[in-house]
């Protein structure tokens, strides 16, 4: 009976043999081995055979995994230049400080973190001793992305080198005071040290691909040559769950970022207990990160080891090592040599037999502490390694064990992430299997005290000739002695100052038209970053594919099939704009190297990032956040904004929050202009203050979120006001008054006044028209750019009179005297114009699009959401009704009048 598995001749057919005889002998040959020698040795011989021919350049598809051991053998490995006795002793008083702090803090109940760089120590250590380079050398050093929960390490080498105190130590996590430590690695907090922050678990990958993409990208546009940085992210086995760690590795492989490592501390524990406790991690990762096209190196195993695998001559061993569960791992870490060996080494009677060669303690050294991670001459092996390797960026797997050194009560437990101190017993243990030179008698009321040899000992002496050598201090973050970039001409901001007379204009169409001006400019025009994902031709960006190219490392390998038209797809190897592909993320990962390149590589770049409203800060605001934390710089543009207006798309894609979201960040600039003028004011003021001359107090370190709208409509020309662009940057100024608008209304008529934001604002300027010619209503119109900056003024203002000074807020000086009440509406919820109320002195109401959005046309849609003139204008009444300016019956007759 023929099997229905089996492959089929036809199927052959489709990989045509050009010699059956020389395929059966190789065939005949597998089939032998295996019977005489076992399926264990065909695997090996078949896996070998893959190695040499993918050594030799053979294509084939990739062998994803390996055998459960290093990647590098002992005998393989280089010398290490150093002396290890010495960078046994400075880790030693790193782990011991790392320690402490911890502990002494966790009296105040601020926690904190031990067990995480107990178990990666060393894979700091030997980085710092070797291989980063610093800011105080040629180029830019390198940047390290640094584990978040092992942030007690580095401020324990911190303090031994000098660059810290006890005083910061005991005010680790206890900021408010000054002189305190942040939890984590937060630039805004410790500008001085920290470069990246990692601890929102995923964002540290992703943005460390970006980062060595971005430094390609400025070498490759000759803004920089930095290709000598290396970029380092160190990362937690558990936190590669994270969607955001593994979803550009592929990037990163197809653009062979060889100047990027990630070394993932596979201590094989997340936060409650074991990362694949009936997998393995490694193995998975190994899969994972060969089949996305990286270099993988697996520091698995110490020393220790090598006894085993050298009486491992069945490959029982091996075979063994690949079948335990990570779960079962963690268990031996706990357990004595007689539950080893009746557990691991008595599931095979080769390995039974091994074991009695072997006494309880090396059994113990080996599944207790020998890990590669926990050896520099491993970690040392790995990281030449990778830096060696070229064409394709490498991830070194190194297993550890978490809590290693902190005693049998730390070791591998479960809960160890949530243990934050040892006890004096544990310490004075911990003292002596680190050798270190602490007297009893300095536990003094029983407090742990803190370690150092002396300021001018030989440990940190050779600290600091290391770190000299290798370019200084590291980490460390450097905002370069920078000009302020000079200003573009005005011409063209003031071209939009003139309206777009008959023709009708989007407020995104304007912002493109602007950039696409301002990337013309002689002085600044390089520095300009356009980020889009996939989008471009929504938001009419098309025209500057031409003219600026599509950054891509390959440049234009094919003909591209538009290349006949005048707004070609032009790819190139130094092209400005990153099309990013659907990928809102990763966007935002180039958005954020991109804003913080002026202190990472003392280049400032202006970056601009255009998306969906929609799709940005309700997708990815953790890493707007990230880019707050990290003193970012440049303009993030919603665009296609509003509930209303984008046409046809529905519930997902009708933004009427982003606003909202934006408010809660502060270092956002929120901005929802309604008219072309407004889009280039704001621009213009950004580049004042982010890259040119800041005024004595104002912060920089602030990025912008402008608002802009598909919709076609007329743009005016800007008013002649005096300190329009005082009230267009600060967030409202009156546009007009009933009578300015040619109007006619009777003498002494009711006025409200209308507070219109973004699209909206027609709206109000139709029921401006409504109100005087069919109500005899006199209504002037607002532009509230900012409701956001209107509040962030109002609460400096409150603060202020806490502290005893004089001051009112400008939203409350603006409408001085404005008569009549007040009507906020915008495309958006009802709370993003509430954010001022409770500073209006005049009566106040607003209008918004609560809710869901749905498919239909502008003006169903919001006529459905009650925002559209005739809803203004019931509104509007109303408010006058209940003040008892026009009569009641007004509202009722407009209802039935409007169909409302």
């Amino acid at each position: 009976m023929t099997d229905p598995n089996a492959i089929q001749p036809s199927e052959l057919d489709q990989l045509p043999d050009r010699d059956p005889e020389e395929t059966a002998e190789w065939q005949a040959s597998l089939d032998a081995v295996t019977q005489a020698a076992g399926p264990h040795r065909a695997a090996y011989l078949m896996r070998r055979t893959l190695e040499r021919a993918e050594g030799a350049g053979v294509v084939l598809p990739k062998l994803l995994e390996t055998d459960y051991v290093n990647s590098i053998p002992t005998a393989a490995e280089p010398t290490v230049t150093g002396d290890e006795a010495m960078e046994a002793r400075i880790t030693a008083w790193n782990r011991w400080n790392a320690a402490a702090m911890v502990t002494r803090g966790s009296k105040y109940g601020v926690g904190g973190h031990i067990a995480t760089f107990a178990s990666a120590a060393w894979l700091y250590e030997t980085g710092f001793n070797h291989f980063f380079h610093g800011k105080e050398g040629d180029g830019s050093g390198d940047q390290l992305y640094i584990q978040g929960h092992a942030s007690p390490g580095i401020y324990a080498r911190a303090f031994l080198d000098g660059r810290l105190t006890e005083q910061h130590l005991d005010n680790f996590r206890q900021e408010a005071g000054g002189n305190g430590l942040p939890s984590y690695p937060h630039p805004r907090r410790l500008p001085w040290l920290w470069e990246f922050p990692t601890v929102s678990m995923g964002l540290g990958p992703i943005s460390a691909i970006y980062q060595a993409r971005f430094n390609r990208y400025l070498t490759s546009r000759g803004i920089k040559d930095v290709s000598d940085s290396h970029v380092w992210a160190f990362l937690g086995d558990g936190e590669m769950d994270e969607p955001e760690s593994t979803t550009a590795l592929t990037l990163a492989s197809r653009e062979g970022l060889d100047n990027l490592t990630f070394v993932i501390n596979c201590n094989l524990q997340r936060l409650d207990g074991p990362v694949r406790a009936n997998f393995k991690i490694v193995q998975e990762l190994e899969a994972l990160f060969r089949g996305a096209g990286w270099h993988v190196i697996k520091t698995l195993w110490g020393s220790a080891w090598d006894e085993l695998f050298a009486l491992d001559t069945t490959g029982a061993l091996v075979r063994r090592l690949r079948e335990v569960p990570d779960a079962q791992i963690q268990t031996y870490q706990t357990r004595d040599a007689a539950y080893i060996r009746q557990d691991f080494f008595g599931a095979d009677p080769a390995l039974a037999e091994m074991a009695k060669l072997l006494s309880d303690d090396k059994i113990t050294e080996c599944f207790h502490f020998s890990r590669g991670g926990h050896e520099a001459r491993k970690v040392f092996a790995a990281y030449k390694a990778a830096l060696e390797h070229k064409g394709a960026p490498t991830v070194i797997l190194a297993q550890t064990v978490k809590g290693h050194t902190l005693g049998t009560g730390f070791a591998s437990k479960n809960a160890n992430h949530q243990m934050k101190k040892l006890s004096v017993d544990e310490f004075k243990q911990m003292r002596d299997l680190l050798e270190l030179p602490i007297a009893d008698s300095a536990f003094a009321d029983g407090q742990v005290p803190y370690g150092h040899p002396g300021a001018d000992s030989p440990e940190v002496r050779y600290l600091q000739e290391r770190r000299a050598a290798l370019g200084g201090p590291a980490p460390a973050r450097r905002v370069h002695p920078v000009a302020p970039l000079p200003a573009p001409a005005d011409k063209a901001f003031a071209a939009f100052d003139k309206g777009s007379g008959s023709q009708n204009v989007a407020t995104t169409m304007a912002f493109v038209r602007l950039v696409k001006d301002l990337v013309r400019d002689k002085e600044t025009g390089k520095r300009w970053v356009p980020i889009v994902p996939d989008e471009a031709r929504t938001f009419g960006m098309e025209s500057l594919f031409p003219s600026l190219g599509i950054y891509s490392p390959k440049g234009q390998t094919y003909e591209p099939v538009d290349r006949d038209q005048l707004m070609y797809y032009k790819e190139a190897k130094n092209g400005q704009i990153l099309n990013e592909g659907i990928t809102e993320a990763g966007s935002m990962a180039d958005f954020i190297a991109a804003s913080s390149s002026y202190s990472t590589h003392g280049e400032a770049m202006i970056p601009f990032y255009i998306f969906y409203s929609m799709f940005g800060w309700q997708r990815t605001a953790d890493q707007m956040w990230q880019l707050g934390d990290q003193l970012g710089r440049g303009f993030l543009v919603g665009a296609t904004a509003g509930r209303t207006t984008l046409t046809g798309e529905g519930l997902q894609h009708a933004d009427g929050h982003s606003p909202v979201i934006a408010a809660t960040n502060p270092a956002a600039l929120s901005y929802d202009p309604a008219f072309a003028y407004e889009v280039a004011t704001i621009v213009k003021e950004g580049l004042r203050r982010m890259y040119g001359q800041a005024e004595p107090g104002e912060d920089q370190d602030v990025f912008y979120y402008l608002t802009v709208y598909n919709e076609p409509l007329p743009q005016p020309a800007k008013p002649s006001a005096p300190a329009i662009d005082e009230g267009i940057v600060k967030g409202l100024y009156r546009f007009n008054t009933a009578e300015s608008a040619g109007l006619t209304v009777p003498a002494n008529a009711p006025r409200i006044q209308l507070l219109g934001s973004g699209t909206a604002i027609h709206w109000a300027l139709n029921a401006q028209r409504m109100l005087a010619e069919e109500w005899g209503v006199a209504a002037d119109v607002w532009s509230a750019t900012s409701w956001g900056e209107l509040r962030r003024d109002a609460m400096e203002a409150d603060a202020a009179l806490l502290r005893g000074e004089e001051r009112v807020p400008y939203v409350r000086r603006a409408l001085q005297g404005a008569e009549g009440p007040v009507l906020a509406v915008s495309d958006y919820m009802r709370q993003v114009p509430d954010q001022i109320a409770q500073w209006i002195e005049q009566d106040y109401t607003s209008l918004g699009a609560d809710g869901f959005g749905l498919s239909d046309t502008r003006d169903a849609a919001r006529r459905h959401f009650g925002v559209d003139a005739q809803s203004i204008v019931a509104a509007a009444l109303a408010q006058l009704a209940r003040r008892g300016e026009v009569k009641a019956s007004a509202v009722k007759e407009a209802r039935e009048k409007y169909g409302l």
